[in-house]
């Protein structure tokens, strides 16, 4: 049995008068919070029947919206479905509409391929991500959610959460994405998402992936940006120094959204990870946290990542546009000096202020020469990172 939790966003979408493009993957909420939006009137183009009868006659919602009697939310559900629905919604935001529209959207890609131009500067775009460590609150698990993940429907159903996992992975990602991208070769696309699975959050070289893979390598890129545009996977471009001595990797970081889908990939998601894979799930998830703050704040912070050819690494920087925060994630209780060489490195490529953290599992925070603190990771997500918005 699953029950609500209150999203971040949710309060701003009810209190705005703005129409919204809310995108976010599958299973993440967001018909569940639209509907507690109590909209007046639901188009939901998931649904066949409903799909097809505007697909054939893409008129009737002018003529629907017509009959509206009074001012009223709509939601259109799903709108990359029949993005020629969004020609509908600009006519009618053009001619001063009485109504607000929410449209709700799981792919970029379809949009923009179907000629949407995403209604610029006349609504607001938005995403809904899984469920975060703020929203969890007191269902928070940590242990939970680096087995399956915080897709709301999958981490809230301790009965039936992993069988709808193993779901989302073989008839979504596999089919509706394969589809969806016009891909032909199944095989190839199946082993192109172990391999993504696998290589979630590494620094990615793609020549020789392209080598162990028998994948070419432009169509390695082809399907990472396919993941990207169907909002199931984030990229992390690479910090560039100007540093003289400092020779800095410019290869990104790819990684998917949810570390639960990431393990269902590799049928890794029926018991707890193995020892030797947690730390870097921790690493991954809490990466996403930043990610999931960033976005439902609606922050202009930029994210990067760092490493030297040396082989000194820092897992993520934030660059507020005042400050870099920069951000060593470490699954143990303890903290050792000779850990800290990534943060070190990186606080000498840059002439702009620096906080350093290690994130890691101990009780108390722990203060470093060079200014670096160790800070246990509900702390920085409790107090650390929400007291960066003031």
């Amino acid at each position: 049995m699953t029950r609500m939790l209150v999203r971040t966003i949710e309060q701003r979408l009810r209190t705005s008068k703005k129409s919204v493009l809310l995108l976010g993957a599958r299973q993440v909420g967001k018909s569940t919070l639209t509907r507690a939006l109590r909209p007046d009137r639901i188009v939901n183009l998931a649904d066949q029947a409903s799909y097809l009868g505007y697909a054939k006659d893409p008129g009737r919602l002018r003529r629907e919206l017509a009959a509206l009697e009074r001012p009223s939310l709509v939601v259109l559900d799903e709108i990359q479905r029949i993005p020629v629905l969004l020609n509908t919604i600009q006519a009618e935001m053009d001619e001063g509409s009485r109504h607000r529209f929410i449209l709700t959207g799981s792919s970029a890609r379809k949009l923009k391929r179907g000629g949407a131009n995403l209604l610029p500067g006349r609504i607001v775009l938005e995403h809904l991500d899984p469920l975060s460590f703020w929203e969890l609150g007191d269902a928070f698990d940590l242990n939970r959610a680096l087995q399956v993940g915080t897709l709301p429907g999958i981490y809230l159903d301790r009965e039936a959460g992993t069988d709808v996992l193993d779901s989302y992975t073989t008839v979504y990602l596999r089919e509706e994405v394969q589809a969806e991208s016009i891909i032909r070769d199944v095989g190839t696309y199946a082993r192109f998402l172990d391999i993504a699975a696998l290589g979630s959050g590494d620094w990615i070289n793609y020549s020789k992936l392209a080598s162990d893979t028998e994948i070419a390598k432009e169509t390695i890129r082809r399907f990472f940006q396919i993941l990207e545009d169907t909002l199931l996977a984030f990229r992390i471009p690479p910090f560039e120094s100007r540093h003289p001595s400092r020779r800095v990797s410019q290869r990104d970081r790819i990684l998917f959204f949810d570390v639960g889908v990431r393990n269902a990939l590799l049928g890794l998601h029926r018991h707890p990870p193995a020892a030797t894979d947690k730390g870097k799930l921790f690493e991954q998830w809490l990466i996403l946290q930043c990610l999931y703050f960033i976005r439902a704040h609606h922050l202009p912070w930029r994210v990067y990542g760092y490493r030297t050819d040396g082989g000194a690494e820092v897992d993520l920087v934030l660059d507020t546009g005042k400050i870099l925060i920069a951000i060593e994630c470490k699954l143990g209780r303890t903290v050792a000096a000779s850990q800290l060489g990534g943060l070190r490195s990186f606080a000498g490529v840059t002439k702009r202020p620096v906080r350093s953290y290690v994130v890691f599992q101990g009780e108390r925070p722990q203060r470093f020469d060079d200014n670096i603190l160790a800070v246990p990771f509900m702390s920085f997500l409790e107090d650390i990172l929400p007291n960066l918005l003031d």
